[in-house]
């Protein structure tokens, strides 16, 4: 069965027509490179780039950091595969390794999930910077604004594939690869009957369009991006825009997975909205409780004189001496003064 390749897109009333696949490589019956792909691969690049530029400010070697991408990098994208397959709400047929890599297609690593993703990588970043003696923290709150960098970009990716969309709306997007999708799962979309080959026509009639989640999750990465890169800038604590990632993407993809129609389920529910709801939850009282604790040590911070101890008797007329303290500057003046009247007059010679 050959794969529908070739869309025709509206969205938001801006028509186009596009292959998914890029260009073709002529090796053996020929080597298809996506533009998913190529939207993964630029949104990793740059999200390295940024990360590289901002070492120095966050105490990052960029040796050690370099080390710690090479081999977390595949064992991130192996856990968004393993995520994908565990709640897959049908059945995958995995009958070898390469069934399990989604790669026995031909059409590159298919069904991967961003969470798993990001899971990995927290677990693998960290297990590396301890091997490499990076400060973890700092790492985290470096890859935070990557991570930012390299989703929005990324999903871009489920654009060029006509995937990872929403359910109807009357102003969104719509092509011949959604109506197909819709045509597949009526239910999902609460549809009568409508045959697959009539479907685009009956959604056009309509005035149905679906909800560009994707388009979505890149505008909210972007902004969350934006977010960190000014946070960063005079961060209060460690691991806080590694927190405010979490709060941040947890908080947007909790209710665009609503939206969505081929979210991966755990029973009944959405496990991506549910895990973000809980990423929110955990990492918004994380950041309160460090803030709350440096306030706290701010106030019990009490002032220490830079002069550890005052000769009281060498200064004279100073405000601030109270108590026994002004009563012996008071003696000593005085005890001074006698002297100096009761001391014999030389006699002139």
């Amino acid at each position: 069965m050959q794969l529908l390749t070739t869309y025709d897109v509206n969205l938001f009333g801006i028509k186009m027509t596009f292959d998914s696949v890029a260009f073709t490589i002529p090796i053996g019956d020929g080597w298809d490179i996506y533009w998913y792909g190529i939207c993964i691969a630029l949104g990793f690049l740059l999200a390295i780039i940024y990360c590289f530029i901002r070492a120095k400010k966050y105490n990052v070697d960029v040796d050690a950091l370099t080390d710690v991408a090479l081999v977390t990098t595949p064992l991130a994208i192996l856990c968004a595969r393993a995520y994908y397959v565990i709640f897959y709400p049908g059945k995958l047929e995995i009958k070898s390794i390469w069934d399990f890599l989604g790669v026995s297609s031909g059409s590159g690593v298919a069904g991967l999930a961003i969470l798993g993703g990001v899971i990995g990588a927290a677990v693998f970043g960290a297990i590396m910077c301890k091997i490499r003696k990076v400060n973890i923290l700092d790492a985290f709150d470096l890859a935070a604004s990557g991570f930012f960098i390299g989703q929005a970009i990324g999903r871009w990716g489920n654009f060029f594939n006509q995937e990872a969309f929403g359910s109807l709306t009357n102003f969104g997007m719509m092509s011949n690869g959604v109506a197909s999708f819709i045509a597949d799962h009526k239910i999902s979309f609460g549809l009568g009957e409508v045959s697959k080959s009539e479907m685009l026509i009956y959604l056009e009639q309509n005035g149905l369009f679906v909800h560009p989640t994707f388009l979505y999750e890149s505008i909210w990465c972007i902004l969350g991006f934006v977010l960190l890169h000014f946070l960063g800038k005079n961060r209060k604590f460690k691991g806080q825009l590694a927190l405010t990632y979490g709060a941040w993407y947890g908080l947007g993809r909790m209710f665009i997975e609503g939206l969505r129609t081929d979210s991966l389920y755990l029973g009944p529910l959405k496990v991506s909205q549910w895990l973000s709801g809980l990423l929110l939850v955990i990492c918004s009282v994380l950041i309160i409780y460090n803030l709350y604790k440096l306030r706290q040590k701010k106030n019990d911070l009490t002032y220490e004189s830079v002069f550890n101890e005052v000769d009281s008797a060498t200064v004279k007329g100073v405000a601030y001496y109270e108590g026994e303290e002004a009563e012996a500057v008071e003696q000593a003046e005085s005890e001074t003064v006698s002297e100096e009247q009761n001391e014999p007059e030389k006699e002139e010679e």
